[in-house]
């Protein structure tokens, strides 16, 4: 972004911070305490006095020159309980493979848990748990701890071993946590999807890695009505024959199927039963299975370690998101997207996690602003595009809500624009760190994103993680620094996937990471590091808008023509042409009333052309009933440019990881009356 996005009068070396953070929150942060700490302890370069920006950048460089010193400082900092300990931290650096804390026992839900343990804070809320009707039920530090311990006994007895799969077909209700924090006590590898998921799409994920044990609710309930799946859940126990046991979950009140075990049946032991045995697995052990969005194919099978997932979230968690106890930690999204396993790793550092299942949109668009007031969330996260939608439907969340514990508004999924920033800003509250971050299902965490001790910038991530060497690359590998090139990271981080599922030679692994810049990984991104350390994000790479050379990303045209009360939503399609030739339409889904005339289409290249860059304003502006995206919110650009490029549509796109494949077939009848032209 540029310095005319910014909030002041700036220059272009030094643009005014949209927001910096004083003098006690910079000293009371987790991160300075670790600084100094690691400082002492380990020879990480101490803080400069006044000058936080310096004393980050001093850390991130040891962090990523050092890895080993800087993985060992952050796992006896939050003191990782280590069964058996480690030969070394880094026995192999190369990408992929890279072999960390080898040795090493441990179990991640030992230290989910392990806040109940202080007998001070086991009647206070673990979890706190919340529906449409958005009263809080509390789930406690002690009743988590028994809940669990019950439940990993009965795995055993369902004769659930380590390795083997277990699987949730389940909303964001605490028995899901139960449920993935029981399998990780036992050695099992946790896999789920969200309800709203259809069976093919569930089948396409769980097929791949057969589970044992599938957990499953009746129905569930969004927009204030109630949604039954008990065919679905019959389709799937038909077409998993590797279950041993389904466990039901009655949601909607509706007694357990045939042959089904009753959730209550299992988690019902308490005393000494219920008391929670964790079995002590390698550092890399199978934690669980995320899947990619498998628009062009059947979702990768993405497989973390309970080790590199352990100290990759106490490191996110802990230090970048400043949590701890006192805090709760709350990020709207459903269990089928990595954001879900990331909320719930925030019980790791004794926080108490907030659960929300319902609509984000319901009863108003303010509803995800009212849970975090209803639960005095000190964390909220949410998605860009929900604040863009609160942006244009009016929504005064500062006036009309009381907000006073939220130190920090987060978002990811795609990049938030700077519109979003100001009204942040605006309307939630101008003292407010607001944390743009980004990532990937492929980690389970953040490249870039939320340093509480630096100021924030519109536009701009804060800065590179720690332990992240992230950097931007032109096609040649080389390094850029204020200028646009593909995100790389150019040395390991824990939580890399050990593998994926069904890829025995890592051929598909490495496919897709390391295909473009041998052994070293290539996220998809573009993105710029700027020289004042910020990072900004301008979209997927492999759907770029490239006009004579001068690229730019997908999200810098959305910022622009969704700011216009007609646009509804926009998707824009770099496609290049078997003569040679680019074609560059846009198709927008408009506003109830609206009507895309000359005068709107005039607007929208004026705006274009004015805010970004003549040479990116559309080829052609064509209306749209919808824009299509994954289940779990992205917009289809690739498959859609492929569809316009000619591919069939089932070549194009897996249809059961879309929202409505039927919006897919208008892109289809395009590109056939294009080549019948």
């Amino acid at each position: 972004m540029t310095a005319a996005h910014s909030a002041a009068p700036t220059t272009a070396d030094q643009p005014e911070p949209l927001w910096s953070p004083g003098p006690d929150r910079i000293e009371g942060a987790r991160i300075t305490r670790f600084q100094a700490w690691a400082a002492e302890r380990f020879g990480a370069p101490a803080a400069t006095p006044g000058d936080p920006a310096a004393s980050y950048a001093a850390l991130h460089r040891w962090s990523v020159e050092e890895l080993a010193a800087f993985w060992q400082a952050v796992a006896e900092w939050f003191d990782v309980r280590l069964t058996t300990p480690y030969e070394t931290v880094l026995a192999d650096p190369a990408m992929p493979g890279a072999r960390w804390f080898p040795g090493a026992t441990l179990n991640y839900a030992e230290h989910a848990l392990r806040a109940g343990e202080d007998p001070d804070r086991a009647d206070t809320p673990a979890l706190l748990y919340v529906d449409e009707t958005h009263d809080p039920v509390p789930v406690t530090w002690a009743e988590l701890r028994r809940q669990v311990g019950s439940l990993a006994a009965e795995l055993r007895r369902l004769g659930v071993r380590p390795g083997d799969r277990v699987s949730g077909y389940l909303p964001n209700i605490p028995q899901a946590a139960v449920a993935l924090l029981a399998t990780a006590a036992v050695g099992g590898v946790w896999t789920s999807c969200a309800p709203d998921f259809g069976a093919r799409s569930v089948l396409d994920r769980f097929q791949q890695v057969e589970p044992v044990v599938l957990f499953t609710v009746d129905g569930y309930r969004y927009g204030g009505k109630q949604h039954d799946r008990t065919d679905t859940v019959a389709e799937l126990r038909r077409e998993l024959p590797s279950l041993r046991a389904v466990v039901h979950i009655p949601l909607l009140g509706t007694p357990a199927p045939e042959g089904a075990l009753e959730w209550d049946a299992l988690t019902t032991a308490d005393g000494t039963q219920a008391e929670p045995v964790f079995d002590p697995v390698p550092f890399d052990h199978p934690l669980w299975v995320l899947y990619s969005s498998g628009t062009t194919g059947l979702p990768k099978a993405i497989v973390q370690s309970q080790g590199g997932i352990l100290v990759e979230h106490l490191k996110q968690l802990g230090l970048h998101c400043d949590l701890g106890p006192g805090d709760r930690f709350f990020w709207y999204t459903s269990t089928g997207w990595m954001m879900w396993n990331f909320l719930v790793s925030g019980l790791l550092t004794g926080t108490t996690v907030v659960l929300y299942d319902g609509s984000p949109g319901h009863p108003g668009t303010d509803a995800q602003w009212r849970v975090a007031e209803r639960t005095g969330a000190t964390f909220y996260g949410t998605s860009a595009a929900y604040v863009m939608a609160c942006r244009k439907a009016g929504v005064h969340p500062g006036r009309d809500l009381d907000l006073s514990r939220v130190r920090c508004v987060a978002t990811t999924g795609s990049p938030l624009p700077p519109d979003g920033f100001r009204w942040i800003h605006d309307e939630v509250a101008q003292e407010m760190w607001i944390a743009s971050v980004s990532g990937g299902t492929d980690v389970c965490s953040c490249f870039a994103g939320a340093v509480p001790t630096l100021p924030v910038h519109i536009g701009e991530l804060q800065a590179p993680g720690l332990g992240t060497d992230l950097q931007s690359w032109d096609p040649h590998g080389r390094p850029l620094v204020d200028e646009v090139g593909e995100l790389v990271v150019t040395r390991p981080m824990p939580s890399m996937p050990i593998r994926f599922w069904n890829d025995p030679d890592g051929s598909r692994y490495r496919d897709s990471y390391f295909e473009m810049f041998p052994d070293v990984w290539r996220h998809g991104d573009w993105t710029t590091l700027t020289s004042r350390g910020t990072v900004v994000i301008h979209g997927r790479s492999d759907s770029t808008l490239n006009r004579q050379g001068v690229r730019m990303g997908s999200a810098d045209i959305y910022e622009v023509v969704e700011r216009l009360p007609e646009i509804r939503e926009s998707l824009v399609i770099g496609a290049e042409q078997p003569d040679g030739g680019y074609w560059m339409p846009l198709f927008v889904h408009l506003a109830q009333g609206a009507r895309l005339d000359d005068a709107l289409r005039d607007r929208i290249r004026r705006a274009i052309r004015e805010q970004l860059s003549p040479r990116h304003v559309p080829d052609e502006i064509i209306e749209v009933e919808g824009v299509p995206h994954t289940l779990t919110g992205k917009r289809l650009e690739v498959p859609v440019k492929r569809l316009l490029q000619g591919a069939e549509l089932d070549k194009a796109v897996n249809p059961g990881s879309v929202d409505d494949v039927a919006l897919l077939r208008f892109y289809e009848r395009l590109a056939q009356e294009r080549s019948a032209s």
